[in-house]
């Protein structure tokens, strides 16, 4: 059975940082695309950023140079470097399979930016 466990979130002035991260079991973490999404307040689910099993990365033009995806595949571990936060970045964020917002997803880790 597919469980991902996120962890990481809290609440953070704009223009701080993150580190989010979620550790994987029930699959063959290495062979697997792995994705961050995010939900905002009263908003629908948002794809943040992809890294494919070959390690390649993929951003949301909204986080593009702000935030940075990674992988421990010895670990099973995923992570999300988030920089220079803004107020939009505030929501659930969300490790899921996949490349696309419709993988298996874990519960979410929540992230507030505000002053």
């Amino acid at each position: 059975e597919v469980q991902l466990v996120e962890s990481g979130g809290g609440l953070v002035q704009p223009g701080g940082s993150l580190r989010l991260s979620c550790l994987a079991s029930g699959f063959t973490f290495s062979s697997y695309h792995m994705s961050w999404l995010r939900q905002a307040p009263g908003k629908g689910l948002e794809w943040v950023s992809a890294i494919l099993s070959d390690r390649s990365t993929i951003y949301h033009n909204s986080v593009e140079g702000r935030f940075t995806i990674s992988r421990d595949n010895a670990k099973n571990m995923l992570y999300l470097e988030m920089n220079n936060l803004k107020t939009e970045d505030t929501g659930v964020y969300y490790c899921a399979t996949g490349r696309t917002a419709s993988g298996k997803k874990g519960q979410g880790t929540q992230v507030t930016v505000s002053s």
